[in-house]
């Protein structure tokens, strides 16, 4: 083993596999805030691995979810993967609802409401929205797809198109989910592995990026124009379309 990582065990998040196994960690990321990319030694499918020992911390956060949930999907809904900021978590709320994202599903690293944190930059926004928690992403993206929704990442990469240009050729549509990922490495390889669409921002500045929260807010924005009614009550906005 190399000086510079140390060994500690996982456990693969599909749920036909979820076999444990070694993966090495940075010396200087001990906590694993940051995903490890890898292949399952089972499986052998491609994903990206936290400590068991976060794992199991996480796990804590299963069946969390808002008070009031909505009995059927929302036409826009946001997918928040890994996310470690609290801040940025309690703006995309805000920004969600603004934008008339309905539904919010929060995954791995992400942190959930009650938080004093979220609270502060989503300013209540949570108790009016529908969010539940899931330990990973592959929990809850095989069912939307299973159910019509288009999967749309938000990422620049080679796979990658101009969101701007997937709007003026049409080629999103409702219901549709939007998946925003970690501050610094983006969306895990199994979420843009499930991905319908990835789609970015042009950047045209020094920066090859934004942060998370800003980004989805340009996004979310752009997309509810497109795709609701110019005019949408709260009712109407609220819609949804098959039960999951």
């Amino acid at each position: 083993m190399s000086p510079d990582v140390l060994t500690m065990p996982t456990k693969c998040p599909f749920a036909d596999c979820r076999s444990v196994f070694p993966i090495e960690l940075p010396v200087e990321d001990p906590k694993a805030t940051r995903p490890v990319p890898g292949n399952c030694p089972s499986c052998l499918r491609n994903a990206s691995f936290k400590p068991l020992a976060v794992i199991e911390k996480l796990e804590r956060n299963l069946g969390k979810r808002s008070e009031h949930p909505l009995s059927s999907l929302a036409q826009l809904s946001v997918l928040v993967e890994d996310v470690r900021s609290l801040w940025n978590v309690g703006s995309i709320f805000r920004t969600a609802d603004g934008a008339g994202f309905a539904q919010l599903f929060l995954s791995g690293i992400t942190g959930c409401p009650p938080r004093k944190e979220i609270a502060k930059t989503s300013l209540g926004a949570e108790d009016h929205l529908d969010w539940q928690y899931f330990l990973s992403a592959v929990e809850i993206i095989p069912r939307l797809k299973a159910e019509g929704v288009l999967i749309v990442g938000l990422e620049r990469n080679v796979q990658s198109i101009d969101l701007l240009e997937a709007l003026k050729d049409h080629s999103l549509a409702s219901p549709l989910c939007l998946i925003v990922g970690n501050e610094v490495t983006g969306l895990s390889v199994e979420s843009l592995a499930m991905c319908d669409l990835i789609c970015h921002l042009p950047m045209r500045g020094f920066k090859e990026s934004l942060n998370v929260a800003v980004a989805f807010g340009i996004a979310s924005y752009l997309i509810a124009s497109d795709l609701l009614a110019e005019s949408v009550s709260d009712g109407a906005r609220t819609q949804g379309v098959n039960s999951i």
